[in-house]
């Protein structure tokens, strides 16, 4: 955890563990009072570490599959009955977290009473990423996921278990989603190369949503391995969003993409990251405000006698073959006052500030 108080110099102050990780920490998100950040990895468990820097105990843990001892359903459950988690976000007031699993469900935990509250089925596909609508309500939640769509629930109208509506139009899968907090907007980045705009008032209703065979319109395009190939890519004829973005990469990575800060910026901006390096910032007319890029600043700057892991591109070692390197850019988060962009480069797990452009 690093003080970013001055957001020109960080300082770092304490680290936390997750003690039963698997491969890799997927997700992590701060509660709205900034007092607590919940983490987690492929497993049914939450962290939840205190950001007071005096506060060195070990963290709270969550444990999101306790559901009452219903029977679980899913491809990919252990035999124990449990799941991995992609994605978690709290609700507005703090008092509920929202999780998108490996179990193509999506889990709303209780953090006060510690108990799950709900539990959806809802896709055919790994649920990558989630959010709740609005910061005033936790009632709409969206799920976006490896099945393409993106879906709207309604938990004041949950009797069938079924979307109050959905959202088409990416051809491959989702990889993130970030709600705009209005209660209207959401975006959502595609495997497709696509970052998308969308508005709950065009929702597709759900008995026209079940008239739609999502998987004619797919090629199910592995994101982690070579390139996409654009012959392949053709909108969708059901495509129900707003405005679409292209130009970044959506490849290697569960890349990440959000609203700029409505202080600062009104949200006129929507911005992600991308495999070529760099940070993509878009006008809302899909048109590029600018691009900042990480690969040409990093290059060069990671240590070469292995104490760096790296990730092989195409067959090649970077560090036998320095032409190689290459900078991933999985996300990045725009400061709420000041004109700065954080990026999390992926693979080497490296932090850097940048100043924005706008």
């Amino acid at each position: 955890m690093y003080d970013t108080s001055n957001p020109y110099k960080w300082r770092y102050y304490k680290s936390v563990d997750y003690p039963f990780g698997q491969w890799t920490l997927t997700d992590a998100t701060l509660t709205p009072d900034n007092k607590y950040l919940a983490y987690t990895s492929i497993q049914p468990k939450v962290c939840l570490a205190p950001t007071d820097p005096n506060d060195v105990g070990d963290p709270y843990t969550l444990d999101l599959s306790n559901n009452g001892g219903r029977p679980r359903h899913g491809r990919f459950l252990s035999r124990h009955g449990s799941f991995g988690i992609w994605s978690i976000r709290f609700s507005g007031d703090g008092r509920e977290l929202v999780a998108g699993t490996n179990a193509h469900s999506i889990v709303v935990y209780d953090v006060e009473s510690r108990r799950t509250v709900l539990e959806i089925l809802g896709h055919d596909e790994d649920v990558n990423a989630v959010c709740f609508g609005d910061v005033s309500s936790p009632h709409i939640l969206y799920s976006g996921s490896d099945d393409t769509t993106l879906k709207v629930w309604d938990r004041r109208s949950m009797g069938d278990n079924r979307e109050a509506g959905a959202f088409v139009g990416h051809t491959e899968g989702l990889t993130y989603i970030d709600s705009k907090g209005d209660g209207r907007y959401v975006l959502s980045n595609g495997k497709d190369q696509s970052m998308k705009l969308w508005d709950l008032r065009m929702v597709m209703t759900t008995a026209r949503f079940a008239q739609i065979d999502t998987h004619l319109y797919t090629t199910n395009f592995d994101y982690r391995w070579g390139g996409y190939d654009e012959d392949d890519y053709a909108p969708h004829p059901h495509d129900n969003s707003l405005v679409t973005f292209r130009g970044h990469k959506v490849l290697r990575t569960l890349i990440r993409c959000h609203f700029s800060p409505p202080n600062s910026t009104n949200s006129r901006y929507v911005y992600s990251g991308s495999e070529d390096g760099k940070v993509y910032v878009y006008n809302m007319d899909a048109t590029l405000a600018g691009k900042v890029d990480v690969f040409a600043a990093t290059k060069d700057t990671r240590p070469s006698d292995g104490t760096v892991r790296f990730h092989r591109f195409h067959g090649r070692d970077p560090e036998s073959h320095p032409s190689s390197w290459r900078t991933c850019v999985r996300d990045a988060s725009w400061h709420p006052n000041a004109p700065v962009i954080a990026g999390k480069l992926a693979r080497i797990l490296a932090f850097v500030l940048w100043i924005s452009a706008k």
